[in-house]
């Protein structure tokens, strides 16, 4: 049985439909009952948008824009980071906070930074690593730095536990999530052998004047409590323009993160993998993730 049929059912046994009686009510009717994403028209996406920008708006008093624009024909996003390059300075974690409007109390990040001494195990044993480091200069001498966010997997664990469909990988690679769907289960975080989803404990904070308005239904509008949410490659920015790159990605100041069309044998993400050492995270899991991790140097 389907999500909404099952939901109209248990409306009627408890006591019949509800009548909406004024503006606030029919909202609420129509978050209730909204159809599945995937299965509705262009103009249906439209008027969902248009719905949800008017409640953002009365709720955060932010003009946000919510676009729903599909994936881009001939192109499927993959990502490679230089781990020969990175320094551990946390710039991509800042800026995607800022590019996806995600939570600052309390506080929700996507990108997690590992750092690991020298010569020590790792790849196989992250829970050894040290997420916490403060140093006064970056990189510490003897250590080495490993960020590991969602790895927008070819066979995604997290997509096959989800009860309600709420998430799944869209055709140009991104596992994305419906945050109206989404009933809060966490099963997707427990599949998931990255760490890569995040739950909002609590409604979600984020600084009117520091609200991205540039939004995506399925990436950075704003989120709820009891939903849990992912990196999605910056959908918002890379299904625009597809020379654009994640937030993360521009941001870096040594140029360790590269991104791109993977269908391009030119493209930069295409070079590195081709000519690269590269190796790709816990892959004998068979998730074949599209987030290639080499070495430069």
């Amino acid at each position: 049985m389907k999500r909404r049929d099952f939901i109209k059912s248990t409306a009627i046994a408890a006591g019949g439909l509800l009548i909406p009686l004024d503006k606030s009510d029919a909202s609420l009717w129509d978050t209730f009952f909204q159809k599945y994403f995937r299965e509705m028209t262009p103009e249906e996406k439209k008027n969902l948008a248009k719905r949800l920008e008017n409640e953002y708006k009365e709720k955060t008093g932010v003009n946000i824009n919510i676009k729903t624009n599909e994936a881009l024909p001939a192109v499927k996003f993959a990502y490679g980071l230089d781990l020969s390059r990175c320094i551990g300075c946390r710039r991509c974690v800042y800026a995607c906070v800022t590019e996806n409007n995600l939570s600052r109390n309390p506080q929700v990040q996507y990108i997690t930074v590992l750092e690991f001494k020298n010569g020590e195990k790792w790849v196989s044993d992250l829970e050894e690593s040290n997420k916490y480091f403060d140093h006064k200069e970056q990189p510490e001498p003897g250590h080495f730095y490993m960020p590991v966010q969602c790895q927008q997997c070819d066979n995604p664990p997290c997509v096959k536990v989800c009860p309600t469909q709420a998430t799944w990988k869209e055709p140009d690679g991104i596992v994305v999530v419906d945050y109206n769907w989404c009933i809060g289960c966490r099963y997707c975080m427990a599949a998931c052998p990255y760490g890569a989803r995040k739950f909002n404990w609590a409604e979600p904070q984020v600084p009117s004047d520091q609200f991205n308005p540039n939004t995506h239904y399925l990436g950075n509008r704003p989120k709820f409590k009891g939903h849990v949410e992912k990196c999605t490659f910056c959908i918002q920015r890379t299904r625009e323009n597809p020379g654009k790159y994640p937030a993360c990605v521009e941001i870096c100041p040594v140029g360790a993160r590269k991104f791109g069309n993977i269908l391009d044998p030119e493209s930069e993400i295409s070079q590195c993998i081709e000519k690269k050492r590269v190796f790709r995270l816990k892959e004998e899991l068979n998730t074949n993730p599209s987030f290639y991790y080499f070495f430069s140097l």
